[in-house]
């Protein structure tokens, strides 16, 4: 059974929120000018997204019943507002920098989706509160500091980025609810969309 087990593909999933192409493509251009660090990392356009659960790695045969459990939901608005400021992650010496965001339909949608995948044995939903909010850029590791984990260690940034423009700052609704596979790769994760449920506007 275990032999079974290791020979089995598997799939990396997350379920994620599709972001505008107004708000993605204005968040790109930001990064060009806010991230100056050369620690920092700006995270492909494709991939701004907000996760709203990370399932971790499952057998590829699974993936249609966990497609249709994740877009199973009823379609509704989600408003979703970012906030200027970005955030640390972690604040001392960061690993990575996310614009966090204030969505109750977010995290009302968040929850719903843990239930149902948690029900399936799809998901163990995770001790931290929910955070509604959009990966922008990844730190570089320092040179020689990679370990067995394989992450090395951050490397100093001095030149945190920069706020949010305005126009980037007003309420915008997700596009689309998406199952994704993310493919691990030296030049960073792939992202295949697996599955997808279209949401209305709240305007």
């Amino acid at each position: 059974m275990a032999k079974e087990r290791l020979k089995s593909p598997r799939a990396r999933l997350f379920v994620a929120l599709d972001l505008p192409d107004r708000v993605q493509g204005g968040l790109a251009d930001w990064q060009a000018r806010a991230l100056t660090d050369p620690a920092l990392r700006p995270v492909r356009p494709e991939a701004l997204h907000v996760t709203l659960c990370f399932l971790g790695y499952h057998r590829e045969r699974d993936i249609e019943r966990i497609a249709a459990v994740a877009t199973g939901v009823d379609a509704r608005p989600v408003e979703i507002r970012l906030d200027p400021e970005p955030v640390p992650v972690p604040a001392s010496r960061p690993r990575l920098f996310a614009v966090g965001g204030e969505s109750p339909a977010a995290s009302t949608l968040q929850a719903e989706l843990s239930d149902r995948l948690e029900a399936e044995r799809f998901y163990e939903p995770e001790k931290r509160p929910f955070w509604t909010h959009v990966t922008v850029a990844r730190t570089r590791s320092e040179r020689g500091s990679r370990g067995r984990g394989g992450r090395g260690r951050p490397m100093r940034v001095q030149k945190p980025p920069g706020r949010l423009p305005l126009e980037l700052t007003e309420p915008f609704s997700a596009i689309r609810l998406a199952l994704y596979r993310s493919l691990l790769k030296r030049s960073g994760a792939e992202y295949v969309r697996l599955g997808s449920l279209n949401l209305p506007s709240a305007t």
